[in-house]
C-alpha cells in the first residue's frame, strides 16, 4: 500500500491510495468466491462457472467494484493513521487506475476535523455554585415520601377539583363512535389537564352512578386529521369518586416506610442525601460554567458535517428512550401526525444550534487534552470496569467478555474527557 497526500486545505484533504497488484487480484479471488452464485453462464450450473468465464462474458472489470468494497476498509484506515488525519464524514473515492503494473490508484477526498488554535483555557473566573440545602428542601423530599405512600380512598361526594374520578366512557361524532375514543374503569385525575380541554371541567360536581354527556371541540392541531377541530360528544358514565389519603409525617411513617425507627432519624438521613446530591449537582454545575468559559475563548469554524452526525446521534438517542418507554418511532410519528421525513427536518433545524455547541465544545476539549498530554492508566481504566461491575452486580470477567473492544475505546476516550475538564476545574479561578 502506498499513501500520497495531495492537497489539504483547511479541513479538506486530497490524497492518493495504491493497493499493489497482488492484494488486489487477492481481493478480486474473494469477490468471486462470494459472489459468483449469481452468475447464470450457459453450459455451467449456478454458481459452478469458473472465473475466467464469467470475466469473458460479462467483462474483465466485472468484479473491480465487490473487490474494492473487500479490500477498502482493510487500507483506508491504515493509510489515515499515515497521513495523521481524523476524517469526519465517509470519504469521497474515485478509481484513478486498475493494471497489473499500479494495481488499483485511488483518488479520496475527505473531510477532517479542523486546525485551530486554543484560546486561554487555564485560570478562566467562574462564580461559585451554591450548595446549601434548606429545610424547604428536606420538608419537600419529605412530603414526596408522603405522596409515594398515598392510596385513593372511595367517598361518597360530588366530584371536586383534585379529585380521581373512574370512569366509563365512548366518544362519538355525531351518531358514530369514533376510534380511539372508549374507554372502561379510567381514573381520571380532574385539574390534571390530561384529556381534551373542556372534558375534566364537566364531571365536576357529578356523583358516582351518574351519568353524562361531554361536549368538547377537538384541538385545530389534533394528530387524528378526522376529528382536528371536531365538535364531539362523550358518553361518560361516573363509576367512583376517590380522594388521595396522605400519611401523617411521624413515627410510626419513619418506621413503616423506612429502616428508621423516629421521624428526627429519618429526616437527618433525608437530608444528608439531598446535601450530597446538592454537592454532586453544583460540582456538576461549576464544570458546566467552567467548559462554557473555556470553549467561548477559542474561535473554531464547526465543520457541518459533524453538526449533521451530532444530530443523527441525539435522533438515536431519542429512538432509544422511545422504545425504552414502550413506544416506536412510528407510533410517535403517528401521535404527532408526521411523516418521518417531517420530523427530522424539524427536529435538525430545532437542535442545529445545540448539536453546533457540543461538537465545538468535543473539539475544544480534544484539543485541551492533546495540548496537556492527558493519558489514561489502564489501572483506571479497570478501576471504571469495577464500578460498572459494581452497578450491573456483575464480575469484572463477565463485565470484560460483555465489552466490545471499541466500548472500550469508548471508556478510554470518556475517562480521558473527564480527567480534562478535572483540570480545568481544578485551574479555574473561583469567585
Amino acid at each position: 500500500m502506498k499513501v500520497e497526500l495531495i492537497k489539504q486545505e483547511g479541513n479538506k484533504v486530497s490524497f492518493k491510495l495504491t493497493v499493489d497488484n497482488e492484494k488486489f487480484e487477492s481481493a478480486i479471488v474473494k469477490a468471486y468466491n462470494k459472489t459468483k452464485g449469481k452468475y447464470n453462464i450457459p453450459g455451467f450450473r449456478k454458481g459452478k462457472a469458473p472465473r475466467k468465464v464469467i470475466e469473458t462474458h460479462y467483462g474483465n472489470g466485472v468484479f473491480y467494484n465487490d473487490a474494492i468494497d473487500i479490500v477498502f476498509p482493510e487500507v483506508y484506515p491504515a493509510a489515515i493513521d499515515e497521513l495523521k488525519i481524523d476524517p469526519i464524514d465517509m470519504p469521497s473515492i474515485d478509481v484513478e487506475e486498475i493494471s497489473k503494473d499500479n494495481g488499483l490508484v485511488l483518488s479520496i477526498d475527505v473531510e477532517v476535523k479542523p486546525e485551530f488554535e486554543l484560546g486561554s483555557y487555564k485560570g478562566v473566573e467562574v462564580e461559585k455554585v451554591d450548595e446549601t440545602v434548606n429545610e424547604d428542601v428536606v420538608n419537600a423530599k419529605l412530603e414526596e415520601m408522603r405522596e409515594k405512600g398515598s392510596r385513593l380512598v372511595s367517598v361518597e361526594r360530588e366530584i371536586a377539583n383534585g379529585d380521581t374520578a373512574n370512569i366509563d366512557f365512548e366518544g362519538f361524532d355525531g351518531e358514530v363512535a369514533f376510534e380511539g375514543g372508549k374507554g372502561e374503569n379510567y381514573d381520571l385525575v380532574i385539574g390534571s389537564n390530561s384529556f381534551i380541554p373542556g372534558f375534566e371541567e364537566q364531571l365536576v360536581g357529578k356523583k358516582a352512578g351518574e351519568e353524562v354527556d361531554v361536549n368538547v371541540t377537538f384541538p385545530e392541531e389534533y394528530h387524528a386529521e378526522n376529528l382536528a377541530g371536531k365538535p364531539v360528544v362523550f358518553k361518560v358514565k361516573v363509576n367512583d369518586v376517590k380522594v388521595k389519603e396522605l400519611p401523617e409525617l411521624n413515627d410510626e411513617f419513619a418506621a413503616d416506610t423506612t429502616e428508621f425507627n423516629t421521624l428526627e432519624e429519618l429526616r437527618a438521613d433525608v437530608k444528608a442525601k439531598a446535601e450530597a446530591e446538592a454537592k454532586e449537582a453544583a460540582l456538576n454545575e461549576l464544570r458546566n460554567r467552567v467548559i462554557e468559559k473555556v470553549v467561548a475563548n477559542t474561535e473554531v469554524e464547526v465543520p457541518e458535517a459533524m453538526v449533521k452526525n451530532e444530530i443523527e446521534n441525539q435522533l438515536m438517542e431519542l429512538n432509544y428512550q422511545l422504545q425504552y418507554q414502550g413506544f416506536g418511532m412510528e407510533q410517535f410519528l403517528q401521535m404527532t401526525g408526521q411523516t418521518m421525513d417531517q420530523f427530522r427536518a424539524e427536529f435538525a433545524e430545532n437542535r442545529k444550534e445545540e448539536a453546533s455547541r457540543n461538537v465545538k465544545t468535543s473539539l475544544v476539549i480534544e484539543a485541551i487534552a492533546k495540548a496537556e498530554d492527558i493519558q489514561v492508566s489502564q489501572e483506571e481504566v479497570d478501576a471504571e470496569v469495577q464500578k460498572m461491575a459494581d452497578a450491573y452486580k456483575m464480575t469484572v470477567e463477565q463485565v470484560k467478555e460483555a465489552l466490545r473492544p471499541t466500548d472500550l475505546r469508548d471508556m478510554e476516550g470518556q475517562l480521558r474527557i473527564r480527567k480534562t475538564i478535572d483540570l480545568l476545574v481544578d485551574n479555574a479561578k473561583i469567585a
